[in-house]
């Protein structure tokens, strides 16, 4: 049977882990009771000796006499008190003496302490999303006037398309867009949605309705919806919307509301409220989690201390305001009504959905597929091994050759399944200790790739190579000319990019075009709002950048012998490839430091600045080592020392303070943090010194170590291979740092922004 604090620890929200009653300590101040009780007990018959008959007579009559009076008296009495700050506390006093006075009066403190802790958490949360619920009702309010309006005015003129109908009337010379305002029907007309879409708190253009009077002395109104750019796609159609459909700008400014932007202020207000469903729903569950931990916490007191001290103290916590508010219930069903009625067509079916996603079942099929394709896989590179020896593939005769044209797309491949095998790690041990990493990465739960999926997609990857090597090898022994033998390392890589972009329903299709869309983000990081996936991903291609060459080289081999475009030759050597090579070795840390540009713009903080520089040392670093590889002199190899030091220990400064949040000075951990989810010091201390070690692996690339080719392409996949699993290695710490910042500040559900703005606020 699982013990409850067990159960508790795997039920309770991680980032609300504070609020919740401690249930250790309240059961470790039990024991304390039990041992005081137990060892009096001890002492016992040595106080017997030279007492009468009549002792043992007088203590059972006592007992049965207190056992009556017990009924009719409460051994404990709960009282609310009102601090200053009128705030309901509790207060328990004993009214009888217990044997261990010191002990019940310390553990009742402790019970009051945490019974107030969560009454008052309970009533801010409460708060806060009531206050939500009803901003969102006045922004739902908003949103059905405008479409109302919307529709109401297509119905008077039907010539109108949808697309660019817009609201509010528009000067002369728009006159696809809407008519003028020509007599004062029509301007009391106008000045009445205005005062509706007032009274509901909306904004126009810059917290203001813009007025200009023509010759004739009427009136043009322009009016604006802010609806603020948080998605990408959002702002893409909006912009999009307007230059084709309002490329005139009225001569005084202004705006018209078109269906576009209604369907984006629809699809904002529909996130938030099924977030606000979702805290809601935290909360109950707080609330029903700490209810049955008092009563379990409470009934081994009543154990322990042979008394039935509990259910006076049960009243006050049925009673406390955690308990007996029902407005979160009531909170619930209003929304669930709403939600079903104007976002669901009256289908609440559909509208659960939304609300109450359903968790996917873990599948045995995904692990026996993932034992399958590892057995698999390690069955065919020892083929391939056994092969390559006997058809003397690595002779000087045939290496460079053979070499070239699968070494590039074996290498991508190899890198692409470590790193996965690496992130299925990170899941795993994410899950373990209760990182909410969907939470942080903004992914769908019921979406979300799971540990068993990366080690799937991993092994399916590394089975699928390995078993187009041997087919490889086996064509070049069955005497097939290498021009089309060697096409198969390109066909595989061709038929994954076609698998990551295919549009149907198969393979992770969620993950794929969550993959392709953060891609899209990252390469166009200036114009885009940075997510924290965006940026995550982005450190991720930094740790890939020689992943990135050997596309680089795949994808000239393909156009080199596929479209005769080049000989094969200049894939190594050509002004071209080293001028790509360059632009490679920059383009991770350049979009980086775009990233950091642009969080810096929209927040104003300096951090990002410093992040920023960080990642420009690193691209200078990179280039001089490229430069080292071609230019073999003393000055470059000077370049290359100071630059690629001044990098590592900028880069090293910030894993540590930055993004693992280690050596704080006044930390209870020397060298640590505060909070620690990992029991054992010992594993941070080895991921430190690891990760020093890992970073400064460069050093190898600057030596000039005399191998032969074979070996120096091993040793090239050997030090890329410890760069992504030093960057799994960091992505743990990176993500736990993240999730104790949010239990921190309490952050459980996602802050939707809204498309309106209320007036009060905007004055």
């Amino acid at each position: 049977m699982v013990k409850f604090s067990k159960e508790l620890e795997a039920q309770l929200i991680p980032e609300w882990k504070e609020a919740f009653v401690n249930y250790r300590q309240l059961k470790k101040h039990i024991k304390r009771i039990k041992l005081n009780r137990v060892s009096k007990q001890l002492q016992a018959p040595e106080e017997t000796f030279g007492r009468s008959v009549f002792d043992s007579f007088r203590f059972i009559t006592n007992k049965f006499c207190n056992s009556d009076n017990n009924h009719k008296q409460d051994m404990i009495q709960v009282r609310r008190k009102t601090t200053e700050e009128s705030e309901e506390v509790y207060e328990t006093e004993l009214a009888q003496l217990f044997s261990e006075e010191d002990e019940v009066q310390v553990f009742f403190a402790k019970l009051d302490g945490e019974l107030n802790k969560i009454n008052q958490f309970y009533k801010k949360q409460e708060t806060e999303f009531i206050e939500r619920g009803e901003m969102l009702s006045k922004q739902l309010n908003i949103l059905l006037d405008l479409k109302q309006i919307l529709s109401d005015r297509h119905k008077k003129n039907p010539s109108l398309k949808p697309s660019n109908t817009g609201v509010f009337p528009h000067p002369p010379g728009q006159e696809s867009i809407g008519e003028s305002i020509h007599d004062n029907s029509e301007v009391s007309q106008m000045d009445e949605v205005i005062s509706t879409l007032e009274r509901n708190g909306l904004s126009f253009a810059n917290s203001a309705m813009r007025v200009k009077t023509k010759k004739k002395g009427k009136p043009h109104m322009a009016i604006r919806i802010d609806i603020p750019a948080t998605t990408p796609t959002a702002v893409t159609s909006m912009l999009w919307e307007d230059l084709v459909n309002s490329p005139i700008k009225p001569e005084y400014g202004g705006e018209f509301i078109n269906k576009r932007k209604i369907q984006c202020a629809e699809k904002m207000i529909r996130s938030a409220f099924v977030e606000l469903y979702k805290g809601l729903g935290l909360l109950k569950t707080y609330s029903s989690l700490n209810m049955v931990a008092f009563t379990k916490i409470l009934k081994k007191f009543d154990k322990v201390s042979s008394q039935k001290a509990s259910a006076n103290y049960m009243k006050e916590v049925k009673r406390s305001h955690f308990i007996s508010s029902d407005k979160v219930v009531r909170l619930m069903d209003e929304v669930e009504s709403i939600f079903t009625k104007h976002f669901a067509n009256n289908d609440r079916k559909r509208a659960m959905k939304f609300l109450r996603p359903q968790q996917p079942k873990v599948s045995h099929t995904v692990t026996f597929l993932v034992g399958l394709c590892t057995g698999c896989s390690v069955s065919l590179f020892c083929v391939y091994v056994i092969l390559a020896h006997m058809c003397g593939i690595f002779s000087p005769s045939t290496e460079p050759a053979y070499m070239d044209a699968v070494y590039p797309v074996s290498s991508v491949f190899a890198l692409l399944s470590l790193h996965l095998f690496m992130y299925g790690c990170n899941l795993y041990m994410w899950k373990s200790t209760r990182i909410n990493h969907n939470f942080i990465f903004e992914f769908s739960p019921s979406t979300a790739l799971k540990h068993r999926d990366a080690f799937l997609m991993c092994t399916t990857l590394m089975t699928t190579v390995f078993g187009a090597m041997v087919v490889h090898l086996l064509l070049r022994a069955g005497g097939f000319s290498p021009g089309q033998v060697d096409a198969i390392p390109g066909i595989i890589f061709l038929f994954f990019v076609g698998l990551l972009i295919c549009p149907f329903d198969i393979f992770y299709r969620p993950t794929r075009f969550c993959f392709i869309r953060v891609i899209r983000n990252i390469v166009c990081s200036p114009f885009y709002k940075v997510l924290l996936v965006d940026f995550f991903m982005a450190d991720q291609l930094t740790s890939q950048i020689p992943l990135l060459r050997h596309l680089e080289t795949t994808g000239c081999h393909i156009f080199a012998r596929v479209f005769k475009s080049h000989h094969p030759e200049a894939c190594h050597s050509g002004r071209l490839y080293i001028e790509i090579t360059y632009l490679i070795s920059f383009l991770p840390y350049w979009w980086r430091a775009l990233q950091c540009a642009r969080r810096w713009f929209d927040d104003r903080d300096v951090n990002h600045l410093a992040n920023m520089g960080k990642y420009v040392s690193a691209m200078v670093a990179a280039g001089a080592r490229v430069t080292y590889s071609r230019q073999d002199s003393h000055l470059w190899f000077a370049i290359v020392l100071i630059t690629s030091v001044v990098a590592t220990f900028y880069q090293l400064y910030w894993d540590f303070f930055k993004d693992w949040g280690f050596f704080n000075p006044k930390s209870k951990n020397p060298c640590l943090r505060d909070d620690l989810i990992l029991k054992n010091k010992c594993i941070y201390y080895m991921s430190i010194a690891l990760n020093v070690v890992l970073r400064v692996a460069w050093v190898e690339t600057i030596m000039h170590l005399k191998v032969g080719p074979v070996q120096t392409r091993l040793l090239d996949f050997l030090l890329a291979s410890l760069e992504v699993i030093r960057r799994g290695h960091w992505n743990f710490y990176r993500l736990e740092n993240e999730h104790l910042n949010n239990v921190g500040h309490f952050r459980a559900v996602k802050a939707v922004p809204l498309p309106f703005r209320d007036i009060d606020s905007d004055s």
